[in-house]
């Protein structure tokens, strides 16, 4: 496998995208306390990758450092250890993710990394570099290329027979749905909000007729699309909701709501899902200021993720 991690002409990396590989096609072979996840409860993205982690038992394996919940404007994720449920930097020391990703830009010989620094991150500690940014490449080398390692060996989120169809429904519920949260939050006129609106609650509408005749949204097994697709309904009625995603609540869903329990009560996952960080990175963030200009923190809403979801026999 190619590496896609390239100096442009500029002299500057624009992203990491390699990958570990179990067959020694690349240079990252997957080994027990090599690899560590710089990771946020708060961004929807870096969760699908800590659920994988958990999902296929892979804590002990792959090490995750938790930054801030509040992204700083100008200079991004930050490792406050002094928060509760925040990590340092472990392996780097470094007071800011950006630093992680200049000394990996230097270690090949670049100029500078000149992309966006985002969350998740996959970092190789032996060869001292950030692996991959790309969230879904994460989650798929999570899925098949720690096996060996791993604790739930019998768990495949991404089959061969069913990808096409998770590639197709992962696209549409980033189209439809986790992109589109955030515009009527971010609307400034009414023809952008009502647009925004409508196909977002149009993604909704589909996701909800499929999941009322079958448990998942691909086949008859939990799948990477599955993962995409709780990311933001967990994240709905305490954040998005509030951010003029108003028409309905996830809980208001005959499908939806259980669905979203089914899948939190799933393994260790509910380990995964930190509603204080997710909330308040959502609402202290600099993103928000025109919504929220104070900086209030809502409280959560009164929702029982235990309650009996009875999705097994559908």
């Amino acid at each position: 496998m190619v590496s896609k991690t390239v100096i442009e002409e500029d002299g500057t990396i624009k992203s990491f995208k390699d990958w570990i590989k179990a067959d020694g096609s690349t240079e990252f072979q997957p080994e027990k306390g090599r690899y560590l996840v710089y990771g946020g409860h708060v961004c929807p993205y870096s969760h699908s990758v800590t659920f994988t982690r958990a999902l296929k038992g892979l804590e002990d394996v792959i090490g995750l450092d938790i930054v801030d919940y509040v992204n700083v404007k100008g200079k991004g994720w930050r490792f406050s250890p002094e928060k509760d449920g925040c990590d340092a930097d472990s392996v780097n020391g470094c007071e800011y993710l950006r630093e992680v990703y200049e000394a990996s830009a230097a270690k090949l010989g670049a100029s500078g990394f000149s992309g966006v620094v985002c969350l998740p991150t996959l970092y190789d500690k032996k060869l001292g570099r950030v692996v991959s940014q790309e969230s879904g490449d994460i989650l798929r080398m999570f899925n098949s290329e720690f096996n060996d390692f791993c604790v739930n060996k019998d768990v495949d989120i991404n089959p061969p027979a069913l990808q096409a169809e998770i590639e197709e429904t992962e696209a549409w519920i980033k189209e439809s749905i986790a992109s589109m949260v955030y515009t009527p939050g971010r609307a400034e006129s009414q023809e952008v909000y009502d647009a925004a609106v409508e196909k977002l609650f149009g993604g909704f509408d589909k996701a909800e007729s499929i999941l009322s005749k079958k448990r998942y949204l691909v086949g008859d097994q939990l799948t990477v699309a599955d993962i995409r697709l709780f990311a933001v309904l967990i994240r709905f009625d305490p954040v998005y909701f509030i951010m003029r995603c108003c028409r309905k609540r996830v809980s208001d869903y005959a499908a939806l709501w259980p669905y979203t329990r089914d899948i939190y009560q799933t393994g260790n996952v509910r380990s995964t899902v930190v509603f204080e960080h997710i909330v308040r990175g959502y609402f202290l963030s600099h993103v928000l200021k025109l919504l929220n200009p104070n900086g209030i923190v809502p409280s959560l809403p009164e929702l029982n993720y235990e309650e009996a979801h009875h999705r097994e026999n559908i």
